[in-house]
């Protein structure tokens, strides 16, 4: 099931081919009439799709004048306009060449050619919602866009992938998008996928793929490994809630590896209002018993958090404990604390005193015995 997360909705390109467009680029600011997504639910949930997490663009059937890579850039597609290669104008995104029939009395193709692309997602998971973003492709978008999916364990090549015993569902049918807008889908269903197959109906450009959903660990590799990270987003970690998502989203703070610039962890606004800090909750995949932690504040140097405090329940109605008190960070600096005893855990909550950055956490243990029962419940009920 899909939904148009716009207050525009869509036009049947079958009435009138071209009622989707954007109008040409007239000067200034390429984004001055771009048409955002809306304020969605789905997508504070991660990108399944984020290359941090190890996703990539792993085939394509045309890429004649953009590389299908840029679908899974992470900032903003850019456009130039006196920008021209051998192949005619580039763009940032995947675009293919235009499509033909088979002959002069049929010059149109037919109504079932279409180009694709094959996302291996990052972390293999349930997808939730999806933004099919045509930033600056105005008259050369798709006219409609599907998108199917499956699981395949391993790192299966694109000729496997492609191979007739290997089942893909569709969990977008054709669907009108609209040129130079962010194009948001919520997309239902219980299933983990590691692959999707995004196609373009029946060519065109598409700037910028997002899929949010949730990650599902297989709980197998998990206790293989021992101790991990109980709050990383690979081992189905997620953010819940915070006090403030100014200038990033918290759910950074559990990304994989190590932050790269300022705004690659989470960072809040500066808080006027005394007697009051900033928080960001946080749900692991499965009760855990947590042994250390790592609180990082790399390159958060003037505006790293004074102060922290790190809580924890156990189940979602459990009352809160102190694991770490309230202890002063330095800037641009990982700090370690290793428990005394065992902090067995739901949820954690940290606490930013009274404002600032974190870069990374980690929460370092191993799933309970009832927690590994719980995440080997879900990963089977979710058909992987």
């Amino acid at each position: 099931m899909t939904f148009d997360a716009s207050e525009t909705t869509f036009q049947d390109p079958d009435t009138d081919p071209h009622a989707n467009d954007a109008a040409p680029y007239g000067g200034g600011d390429p984004y001055a009439d771009y048409r955002e997504a809306g304020d969605l639910p789905f997508t504070e949930l991660v990108d399944l799709a984020d290359r941090r997490l190890g996703a990539g663009v792993i085939a394509a059937n045309d890429e004649f004048f953009a590389e299908r890579e840029n679908l899974l850039i992470r900032e903003r597609a850019v456009f130039d306009p006196e920008h021209f290669g051998h192949k005619g104008k580039i763009m940032d995104g995947w675009e293919t060449r235009r499509r033909r029939g088979a002959d002069a009395a049929t010059p149109f193709p037919a109504p079932g050619d279409h180009d694709w692309a094959i996302v291996r997602l990052g972390a293999p998971g349930i997808v939730r919602g999806l933004i099919v973003d045509t930033a600056h492709f105005r008259g050369n978008y798709p006219q409609r866009v599907s998108v199917q999916a499956t699981s395949v364990e391993g790192a299966p090549s694109p000729e496997q992938l492609l191979a007739d015993d290997v089942k893909w569902e569709e969990i977008l049918p054709p669907t009108p998008v609209r040129g130079h807008a962010a194009n948001a889908f919520e997309i239902t269903g219980g299933r983990r996928y590691t692959h999707l197959r995004l196609c373009q109906h029946p060519d065109g450009g598409i700037a910028r793929l997002r899929v949010h959903g949730e990650i599902v660990p297989d709980p197998a590799w998990l206790a293989a490994l021992g101790t991990i990270d109980l709050i990383s987003v690979l081992n189905g970690g997620t953010y819940e809630d915070a006090s403030d998502r100014f200038y990033s989203s918290p759910t950074q703070i559990i990304l994989p590896g190590t932050s790269r610039k300022m705004d690659d962890g989470w960072e809040n606004r500066r808080r006027r209002v005394r007697d009051t800090n900033d928080w960001v909750r946080f749900r692991l995949p499965a009760q855990g018993a947590v042994r250390a932690i790592e609180i990082d504040t790399a390159y958060l140097k003037g505006n790293s958090a004074g102060w922290i405090a790190l809580q924890g329940r156990n189940g979602d109605t459990g009352e809160w404990f102190e694991i770490v008190p309230r202890t002063r960070l330095q800037p641009d600096t990982l700090h370690r604390f290793v428990l005394r005893a065992q902090a067995v855990v739901t949820h954690v909550r940290l606490d930013a005193f009274p404002d600032g950055g974190v870069a990374r956490m980690r929460l370092h243990g191993t799933l309970t015995e009832s927690g590994a029962a719980e995440l080997t419940r879900r990963f089977e009920e979710s058909g992987a």
